[in-house]
């Protein structure tokens, strides 16, 4: 994998959930680059060189993180609280796409700096059609700090 290029980190378990983004984002030509990993602990080794990632070069961040919440290891709010309060981190966007709508759960992401919060649209439909503009907006509009 060349990490120069990669564009988006999308961290989610369930498989299928994943084929589906991966694929829906691909097919609207979003994001030719994503690394796809299944738990917050592969996510925080990814993004800080450690770990099975030791030897990546952190200097090439993610233009974008999509992060489910409900994950084995280490959770979704947890790798939010790690990334949010790194400065080398903090400015990467991140968006929790999760089919978690407890109220405690939006709260907490807003309070730890989430960029967005997206309860994940049931059918394959409505799912691919907010992957795609979810993509469209945060890869391809979206303006970044160098």
């Amino acid at each position: 994998m060349d990490n120069a290029e990669v564009e988006i980190l999308l961290v989610e378990d369930n498989a299928s959930d994943a084929e589906m983004t991966m694929r829906a984002l691909k097919k609207n030509n979003i994001g030719n680059n994503i690394v796809h990993l299944k738990d917050g602990a592969e996510a925080l080794d990814f993004v800080f060189g450690t770990g099975q990632f030791e030897n990546r070069n952190i200097h090439h961040k993610p233009k974008l993180i999509l992060l489910d919440l409900k994950m084995p290891k280490v959770n979704g709010v947890e790798v939010l609280r790690a990334l949010k309060s790194d400065d080398r981190t903090k400015r990467i966007p991140i968006v929790v796409l999760t089919s978690s709508k407890e109220d405690p759960d939006v709260k907490i992401c807003y309070d730890l700096g989430v960029n967005s919060y997206i309860v994940k649209p049931v059918g394959f439909e409505n799912f691919t059609k907010a992957i795609t503009d979810l993509g469209v907006y945060w890869v391809l509009l979206n303006q970044l700090p160098e």
